[in-house]
């Protein structure tokens, strides 16, 4: 019988023998395998560990705040400090995950352009910061493992023609076929650069401050295991894989989603699952439905992808007082399997993005929705199309205001609105991600889109603590509404078994109006009746139309509303969200 090492170096090698199947190496994939093994520290028996397949590690109690490291600034203060305090002050019960937005030294894109991987920018912190805040939270960190900044000391090897970097990156010729490259920006794909060997052409996916890696150099691929371990000793138990999507490039194809990333993602599990059983790592993809959740593979790649037509169907559902998109979709998606999840989210710091809602949303619903969002202040953003012409790619908005009314105009329901589409989330399979933004109910800043001139910026706020506690600290305040709404909100779920991320979902056939889902809990002891009026009328429900089963006792664990025999239907208010439980 193989021994745990053994085993570990054998999958290791299968993984290399598919991801450099068309390259010529300079060393054998044995040799690559070792050496990647003993980068991630696993050549020591007692750091090896066995792995259990199919083990869920999580639970309904894992909500993770998502925020930049200086979303909360006060002065003489660094911000992750601000942010600990912040989230212990006042999230103590609801928050038990921080996902930080890429905390290195960056040169654009908020932090996604890395100058640095092994440094945490001076401006926020330091390490002592981060492992402060593992040591509280679960910490969800970024690989930025597509492209890195071009001022990084990497780059500026390649442009050299020396030193460690020289053969980080892609490069192609201006004169090949790369008509069929999927793009989510409308910039010129490669950026024509002066070296030491001559003009090149590098590759760049998103900007070109932003160059893409070559991972057929096996050495890339050992520095960002090397990266992995870093932040593994810092405490990161979350990895959010971002852009991963691109890692693989063909010319002659797509260069998305390819079986070498696929494959290449699977060999990140193996190693990072050896070395920390209890870590996880997600899949960033913004790209159509199905593309999306091939980054399950057979619960061997992602442990969890995220849910990105989530957001725009479910803004769409509360715009049009309309569930029949949203709902469809739900019927559609497969349960996931143990060992993997969803990553459920409806704000985040980019944007509403629009390419998951490809094949859900006619071009008609699509209009609307950029229509509507246009109204309240939102932006586009675009991408080149595979015809070459421009395609909307994400709407940019906060949150808050995108839901402060419908296709009609802004009403008087927006709060309600607001933590109604929280609610709809919240009860769904799978890891809830709340935006910090969602729950101090920040709006647009266009302050920020002026001065940066990023259509993004308009829901990358940074709050003044002093400033903020003052608005929290008065009950009138949007922002101390919401933040105590929400963190309720966020408590209840916690206290529920089936509100587990595998636990068993149903959707339920209420009509167009009401939007509703059954879970159950994975020892059955517990049912919840998931159910949302998502317009802005008085609704009137039969009892029996759900089915709750006489022989228990019923209560809604939102309003406290306990249900009696003689009860025969239910009222919902406008936007109101109940989750009757038989346990309580």
């Amino acid at each position: 019988m193989l021994t745990t090492e053994q085993q570990l170096f054998e999958k290791v090698c299968h993984h290399l023998n598919v991801v450099y199947a068309s390259v010529e190496l300079s060393q054998s994939t044995e040799n690559i395998a070792q050496q990647l093994i003993k980068t991630m520290g696993l050549n020591e028996p007692e750091n090896c560990h066995v792995v259990q397949s199919h083990s869920n590690n999580w639970s309904e109690k894992d909500i993770i705040l998502i925020t930049y490291g200086d979303s909360i600034e006060e002065p003489e203060k660094r911000p992750l400090q601000s942010l600990h305090h912040f989230v212990h002050q006042y999230c103590p019960h609801s928050i038990n995950g921080v996902h930080i937005l890429p905390f290195f030294p960056y040169s654009s894109d908020d932090g996604f352009s890395v100058i640095d991987y092994s440094s945490v920018n001076e401006s926020l912190g330091n390490w002592q910061d981060i492992k402060a805040i593992a040591d509280d939270y679960r910490l969800m960190a970024d690989l930025v493992i597509n492209h890195c900044s071009a001022r990084s000391v990497w780059f500026d090897n390649f442009v050299k023609g020396e030193g460690l970097g020289c053969d980080f990156f892609y490069t192609a010729s201006p004169l090949d076929d790369l008509s069929a490259v999927v793009r989510p920006r409308t910039s010129d794909l490669l950026r024509e650069v002066e070296t030491a060997d001559g003009v090149k052409h590098v590759w760049c996916t998103f900007s070109h401050d932003q160059v893409d890696f070559d991972f057929r150099n096996p050495a890339v691929l050992d520095t960002f295991v090397s990266i992995i371990r870093q932040y593994l000793d810092n405490g990161v138990r979350i990895f959010r894989l971002d852009a991963v999507a691109f890692l693989w490039k063909e010319i002659g194809t797509e260069c998305i989603n390819l079986e070498q990333t696929h494959e290449a993602v699977r060999l990140l599990r193996t190693l990072i699952e050896h070395a920390q059983p209890d870590a996880v790592i997600i899949t960033e993809t913004n790209v159509p439905n199905r593309q999306n959740l091939m980054y399950f593979g057979n619960a061997n790649e992602a442990h969890a992808v995220y849910n990105f037509s989530l957001p725009p169907l479910l803004v769409n559902t509360l715009i049009t007082g309309n569930c029949r998109y949203l709902k469809t979709w739900m019927m559609s998606m497969p349960p996931a399997q143990n060992g993997t999840t969803y990553f459920n989210f409806i704000a985040s710091h980019d944007g509403i993005g629009l390419r998951p809602a490809e094949g859900l949303l006619n071009e008609e619903e699509l209009n609307v929705l950029l229509n509507t969002m246009g109204m309240f202040g939102g932006k586009v953003s675009w991408r080149v199309s595979e015809n070459g012409s421009q395609k909307p790619y994400e709407i940019n908005i906060a949150l808050f205001d995108a839901l402060q009314g419908t296709i009609k105009g802004p009403d008087k329901w927006g709060l309600e609105r607001f933590i109604c589409a929280h609610a709809i989330m919240l009860g769904l399979e799978g890891i809830p991600g709340i935006y910090i933004h969602s729950m101090l109910g920040t709006g647009n800043d266009e302050e920020k889109v002026k001065n940066t001139s990023q259509n993004r910026g308009i829901n990358r706020h940074r709050w003044h603590y002093p400033l903020l506690q003052q608005e929290l600290a008065n009950p009138q305040s949007q922002h101390h509404k919401v933040l105590s709404r929400m963190n309720r909100l966020l408590e209840i779920r916690q206290q529920q078994p089936a509100f587990h991320p595998n636990a068993t979902q149903f959707t339920l056939q209420l009509g167009l109006q009401l939007f509703g889902y059954w879970r159950q809990s994975l020892n059955r002891r517990q049912s919840i009746f998931c159910i949302t009026n998502v317009t802005d009328e008085v609704l009137t429900i039969a009892l029996s139309d759900i089915n709750l089963i006489g022989t228990d006792s019923w209560k809604d664990l939102i309003s406290g509303k306990v249900f009696v025999e003689t009860d025969d239907s239910l009222e919902f208010q406008p936007y109101q969200t109940v989750w009757i439980s038989n346990v309580f």
